[in-house]
């Protein structure tokens, strides 16, 4: 997408992806999760009712709908996940899940694998048990997790396994990539916190990386890491600070298609994405009671979005040669840090600010 792109303040883009938070509840209480749902074992929380899930495809159809996220909290401790891929399946959409894998039995594996058109992300934070457990907060957490990927892979579906990069598995990276292709995955993404939830109190301490270390470790993956390996390995760093080649090359992490989505929250409301548990003013409307076409191409901060973005960005994305391929990276995590829908992304503000930002991304 280029600067053309985003001249019509008339524009109404399609909707292309709804992102449901089918659950409220989790049954790990990850130390740095940013949506943070109440550890829930027994999955009594809240969770979107299948009906309902159906009507919001429906009515997004129309308005140009290809696919679904399915997360959570977790999203298999839906009591009718899989009469939700079955509605998914029905209206030839593609599925993306992201789990962090205790509940994939074998017949879970086997239902998952007959969406034609599916993307699955296991979440494992370490090499061992005892680093995976103590960032997921439950025993035994660490072999179900594999269990699970185990299951996939035996169904024909080779998922991407996910980790959220902290100083306690940093040393860890090699032995993950190792791991993720003795599982069979198919792809290994390195996350980083974000000061958000539970991830913001994380950020306060000393567990979480510097802006330096993250880079020197986002160059890293990028070139040493990806030759030693026939896997896919992704690291989550603003566009900024990947090379050129990789941009060209598709290797890396994608961008949020902010223009392009909306969220459901466990709650049944529409929200700008799962930033909606925690804050208000990010969310629309509720799902079943007020339209989406309307909430789509009517609502303020949407319309605000496609009007302003990126010319609108403030402080360091304003200035910053990618802001056309970045869009600010997370609009809701800027808006949670600062209540401002055009505040720089934290990552690269504070990069910025330590004189990390490289100079040549700057105009």
């Amino acid at each position: 997408m280029n600067e053309a792109d985003f001249k019509s303040t008339e524009w109404i883009p399609p909707l292309r992806s709804i992102y449901f938070y089918l659950t409220g509840g989790c049954n790990l209480a990850c130390r740095h999760c940013w949506i943070a749902p109440k550890f829930d074992e027994s999955g009594v929380m809240p969770s979107i009712p299948a009906d309902l899930f159906q009507k919001v495809i429906d009515e997004a159809l129309p308005l140009g709908l290809k696919d679904v996220k399915l997360t959570g909290g977790e999203p298999l401790m839906h009591p009718g996940f899989k009469e939700l891929l079955e509605i998914a399946r029905q209206n030839n959409l593609g599925v993306t899940i992201e789990t962090n894998g205790l509940l994939c039995t074998r017949e879970v594996a086997a239902e998952i694998a007959r969406s034609p058109n599916r993307f699955v992300s296991v979440s494992i934070d370490g090499s061992d048990a005892a680093t995976h457990e103590w960032m997921r907060g439950v025993p035994g957490s660490f072999e179900k997790a594999k269990n699970g990927i185990n299951n996939l892979v035996e169904a024909g579906v080779r998922p991407q396994i996910i980790t959220t990069l902290i100083r306690r598995n940093a040393g860890q990276i090699e032995e993950i990539i190792r791991m993720a292709e003795n599982l069979g995955a198919s792809s290994v993404k390195f996350n980083v916190v974000m000061p958000t939830g539970r991830g913001e109190k994380l950020s306060e301490t000393a567990e979480t990386l510097s802006i330096e270390e993250l880079i020197r470790i986002g160059e890293y993956a990028g070139t040493i890491l990806s030759a030693k390996t026939k896997l896919q390995v992704f690291f989550d760093i603003p566009y900024a600070f990947r090379s050129l080649s990789g941009i060209a090359s598709g290797r890396g992490c994608g961008r949020c298609n902010i223009l392009n989505i909306i969220g459901v929250i466990s709650t049944g409301e529409y929200a700008l994405c799962g930033i909606g548990y925690q804050v208000e003013d990010l969310v629309f409307g509720l799902a079943g009671r007020d339209s989406l076409s309307e909430i789509w191409k009517e609502n303020e901060v949407l319309n605000s979005l496609r009007s302003g973005i990126p010319d609108k960005l403030e402080g360091i994305c304003s200035k910053c040669v990618m802001k056309y391929a970045c869009l600010g990276s997370c609009i809701a995590q800027n808006f949670y840090r600062t209540k401002n829908i055009w505040a720089p992304f934290w990552f690269c503000d504070m990069a910025y600010s330590e004189g990390l930002f490289p100079k040549t991304r700057i105009r």
